[in-house]
């Protein structure tokens, strides 16, 4: 593999933070507009649901289908072009006057905002063994205040200029990164020589061969449909009686679960460690902890922003850990690494979604931290069932 450590500068880690913010935002400025498009298309909260998970569904597809490619091309090529093809999808999502039209355009977008997740294990090549966690756990912040700041931003500007305005803003955005991506990354190619239908089979054996892949997949899986569970309604909690609140006020609350990414960041430190078992097991029982406050969220702002923190402070801390662990192995195969890893977690992101938008429909937010706590405690289950004797 062509690359060298002196590759990846303070600046460059700057940079590659917020590019994976930037494009993984793009999936999840509809939540906290969710109300809003919902009446403006004369839709249920069931079909407004489904424009996230039609995002999700996307991003799991770019995941399993585009992300090894990383190991087949010049990386720094693949990641302008597909950070210019999903500003393209948000241009979609901007012009749309119906709701599959809508559908198409998020879709599109998260299928190519998965460049995200190259540049993922491409700073984890290029970062030198002993600060690997720690520059993952970086740019991993980067992704996760990308998803919640994306709630506030959103906000912000559909009060100022309409919901349309954020899509045609994110799109200039996007497309003046994939300019600083070209300029600022080093060239980067894997010596792989396998065809494409070889690189996607691959994936599916690593899940075959590696247990340890299995159960970290299926940790990360489970973990963000508790985060998808959720955000996907806390737009219909906060839009509703007593709080009835604005999408600009909304979004501030994306506020509460930056400050909880960002407290996740040692957890990279810790797994180059060795502490990846005692990290995950503390952050599981925290999940599941993280409904009961959120639960009283329904009467208390207070006790819904602590919820808040907690949660994502713990699923940003599994995710890392998650990622760390799985980096050690196979440094050729990062890209189908990570492929196999987040195509399981965006399932689950998309999986929650549903779950979210169904339990409110039917039983409030109670049904909602219902479902949101089972999903913990099977997580649990999962890792006390022998899964934690993964590393």
């Amino acid at each position: 593999m062509k690359n060298t450590h002196h590759g990846l500068s303070p600046a460059l880690i700057v940079l590659m933070s917020i590019a994976t913010g930037l494009a993984v935002a793009s999936n999840y400025y509809a939540q906290p507009l969710l109300d809003t498009i919902a009446n403006a298309f004369s839709l249920s909260i069931n079909q407004a649901g489904f424009i996230v998970t039609a995002a999700q569904l996307g991003y799991a597809a770019g995941l399993l289908l585009l992300v090894p490619l990383g190991d087949m091309f010049e990386r720094r090529s693949l990641i302008v072009f597909m950070t210019l093809l999903a500003a393209g999808g948000m241009v979609i999502t901007a012009l749309s006057q119906t709701l599959w039209m809508m559908i198409l355009g998020t879709a599109l977008t998260g299928l190519f905002s998965v460049v995200a997740q190259i540049l993922v294990p491409l700073a984890a090549t290029l970062a030198e063994p002993a600060k690997r966690g720690k520059v993952v756990g970086t740019i991993m912040s980067g992704l996760l205040l990308g998803i919640l700041l994306a709630r506030t931003v959103a906000g912000l500007l559909a009060s100022m200029g309409g919901w349309r305005t954020v899509y045609w803003v994110a799109s200039v955005l996007m497309v003046f990164m994939a300019v600083a991506l070209w300029r600022g990354l080093p060239k980067v190619k894997s010596e792989t020589h396998l065809n494409y239908p070889q690189l996607l089979s691959s994936v599916f054996g690593l899940f075959i061969k590696n247990p340890l892949l299995r159960t970290r997949a299926l940790l990360g899986c489970l973990t963000f449909a508790n985060f998808s569970i959720l955000w996907t309604s806390m737009a219909f909690l906060l839009a509703s009686p007593p709080f009835n609140f604005s999408e600009a006020t909304i979004g501030l609350f994306g506020l509460a679960g930056a400050a909880g990414a960002l407290g996740a960041r040692p957890a990279g430190g810790f797994a180059d460690k060795g502490k990846a078992h005692l990290t995950t097991t503390i952050g599981l029982v925290l999940l599941l902890l993280s409904w009961i406050a959120v639960a009283m969220g329904q009467y208390s702002i207070i006790a819904l922003i602590i919820g808040i923190l907690v949660l994502d402070l713990t699923v940003q801390g599994v995710h890392i850990t998650n990622q760390t662990v799985i980096y050690r192995m196979m440094p050729d195969a990062r890209n189908r690494l990570t492929a196999g890893y987040m195509t399981s977690y965006f399932i689950g992101g998309a999986a929650g979604s549903i779950i979210s938008a169904s339990a409110y429909q039917h039983a409030g937010w109670n049904g909602v931290c219902a479902a949101g706590a089972i999903m913990a405690l099977l997580n649990l289950v999962v890792w006390w069932r022998g899964y934690h004797r993964q590393p």
